[in-house]
């Protein structure tokens, strides 16, 4: 009779993440346990600058804000660029951004320096609705007309910096918590 109460354990279990599965209601979850996981400090962004002394960034694409406006990546030539590639439903993206966002808050007043964090979802409407209601200040943008070489990524999120040469001097797959005085200092010192 032992085994009987195994499967009942077992199909509580189950049932209660198929139901966090079926209401949407996983990511949600997951992204906040993994907020809570870059809070403690344990996973920082690695600022070494890799050898891309080669690989300029295309300037070539544009973007739609939530507002209908289009975003063309031209016009951030010149300036440093913080770009972050995210999904609604991405746990690891739920759990960056308001990092993110207390990092863009503390160095939004940097000269020529510029944020624009793209939603990948396939529907501009998923992007948006994810975004409505959120306290998170912080550029975004839909990438509504496909997105441009340097900016394919194998996973989300993505994060890459710009700098005013258009050279890519900073690129992470994963998530982080960019909010750390040393890459403070990376992106004012570009």
């Amino acid at each position: 009779m032992v085994w009987k109460k195994e499967v009942k354990s077992w199909g509580l279990i189950l049932a209660f993440f198929a139901f966090l599965y079926f209401t949407g209601l996983l990511p949600v979850i997951q992204g906040g346990l993994q907020s809570v996981l870059l809070s403690t400090g344990l996973m920082k962004p690695k600022i070494e600058i890799s050898d891309l002394t080669d690989q300029k960034f295309d300037y070539r694409g544009q973007f739609k804000d939530f507002d209908g406006n289009i975003i063309d990546l031209q016009d951030y030539r010149g300036k440093t660029v913080f770009i972050n590639l995210w999904a609604s439903w991405c746990g690891p993206c739920r759990a960056e951004m308001p990092h993110i966002s207390e990092l863009y808050k503390s160095v939004k007043d940097t000269p020529d320096l510029e944020f624009l964090m793209i939603g990948l979802d396939n529907d501009f409407n998923k992007s948006k609705d994810f975004m409505d209601g959120k306290t998170w200040t912080f550029p975004t943008a839909h990438a509504s007309f496909g997105i441009n070489q340097s900016l394919q990524s194998e996973s989300i999120p993505t994060t890459l910096v710009v700098n005013k040469e258009g050279k890519i001097v900073f690129y992470q797959q994963g998530m982080s918590n960019f909010n750390t005085d040393e890459f403070k200092d990376f992106l004012r010192s570009l």
